[in-house]
């Protein structure tokens, strides 16, 4: 209970950010205005052990190189003289900042010696001891007359990293030895410890810096607690159908049906 409230009080951006970002009244919704850098944002807050900050990728700006950033810094966003251009390399030039380029493949950090295994359809993403509820953290495109083109990428869990409404997070695992691992998730999987060694006795902020061709995030809050009934009825529905238009042909309720193809 401690931690869902923590993150509902996190789960918006810090004031301070890079020149060409626009925030919403809110403070969750992240929107670069010109050209395709100073999109550098912060959490808020800094994070607790195995608190998630969560985005969806909302808008897409075409003609640029480049994707989403994310990560951790120990720096105090109030700190920052100037907020720098770039989080790669500027802010991770400034030392103690841990940085992730997000790709449309290849995100995953392979650990020699562990196993990977993706279980999409259980209710709970496990990170070290940390567990989260995964339903929230997947992003889902909108159904629509060519939907079953993407099904089979869907019921693994997936769109695209870098599509519309991909959702991809950021967290930190505290280590034995004192220091963390920083984890991406990319729509409910693991992408593995993309930094280790990460001091835990400074505080630490998510990173996102809104870069190229992405052009607008929103902050999506995580809750720590039980998956609903009617997530876990989306669970078993999405487990068995063909494809999502076939969720139109059962017998539910109208908002159950939206639900389990795009909420």
């Amino acid at each position: 209970a401690a931690m869902a409230a923590r993150c509902r009080l996190a789960a918006r951006f810090h004031h301070i950010h890079g020149t060409n970002i626009r925030l919403d009244a809110s403070h969750t919704q992240a929107t670069r205005v010109e050209s395709f850098a100073n999109g550098l944002c912060f959490s808020q807050e800094p994070l607790a052990p195995g608190q998630i900050f969560l985005v969806e990728i909302e808008e897409k700006e075409l003609g640029w190189c480049g994707h989403l950033r994310v990560g951790l810094t120990a720096h105090d966003p109030q700190s920052l003289e100037v907020v720098p251009e770039y989080s790669l390399p500027d802010l991770v030039n400034m030392g103690d900042t841990w940085v992730f380029a997000i790709t449309r493949n290849h995100n995953r950090v392979v650990v020699e010696g562990e196993e990977v295994q993706a279980r999409p359809w259980e209710p709970f993403l496990l990170i070290e001891r940390v567990r989260i509820p995964r339903d929230t953290l997947v992003g889902r495109s909108r159904p629509s007359r060519y939907s079953h083109i993407l099904d089979d990428l869907y019921k693994m869990n997936v769109l695209p990293a870098t599509a519309r409404r991909s959702r991809i997070g950021v967290l930190y695992a505290p280590q034995p030895n004192g220091t963390a691992d920083m984890h991406i998730v990319i729509n409910g999987e693991d992408m593995g410890p993309s930094a280790r060694g990460l001091p835990t006795t400074r505080p630490l902020y998510a990173v996102i810096d809104v870069f190229a061709s992405t052009k607008s995030v929103r902050v999506i809050p995580v809750d720590y607690g039980f998956p609903s009934l009617q997530t876990l009825c989306r669970l078993v529905i999405q487990k068995h159908i063909v494809h999502r238009l076939a969720i139109d042909g059962l017998d539910l309720p109208p908002l159950l049906k939206s639900f389990c193809q795009h909420e």
